[in-house]
């Protein structure tokens, strides 16, 4: 399997479990707490995989740069909390630094 589709699945799993653990009220609830465990234990093993097929800089780069900004926007549209000015700015920035990256790692 592609070592990105992994990538794609860890990133998948940990927006989706840090999203259970905003669910899990501070762990006082006991299923998003449970789902929220299972989910971040499925994607470091998404992502330990995907590390066996792409270099770490660049893997890690995605991963932390697309979730943080996936979970932000999450946060805004799910959890109704909000944006400003300077959040969209910095989601842009990441955005950007992992578009670099991956034309860095590209080039030759």
């Amino acid at each position: 399997m592609n070592g990105y589709v992994f990538l794609g699945m860890a990133i998948l799993l940990e927006i989706f479990s840090t999203s259970m653990l905003k669910a899990s009220d501070g762990f006082t609830k006991m299923l998003p707490s449970f789902v929220f465990a299972a989910g971040m234990g499925l994607s470091f093993y998404a992502f330990s995989q995907a590390l066996q097929l792409i270099p770490l800089s660049i893997a890690y780069a995605i991963w932390s740069g697309a979730g943080t900004a996936l979970t932000a926007m999450i946060a805004v549209l799910i959890w109704k909390e909000s944006i400003n000015i300077y959040t969209a700015i910095g989601i842009i920035l990441i955005i950007s630094g992992v578009a670099l990256l991956n034309i860095k790692g590209t080039v030759h």
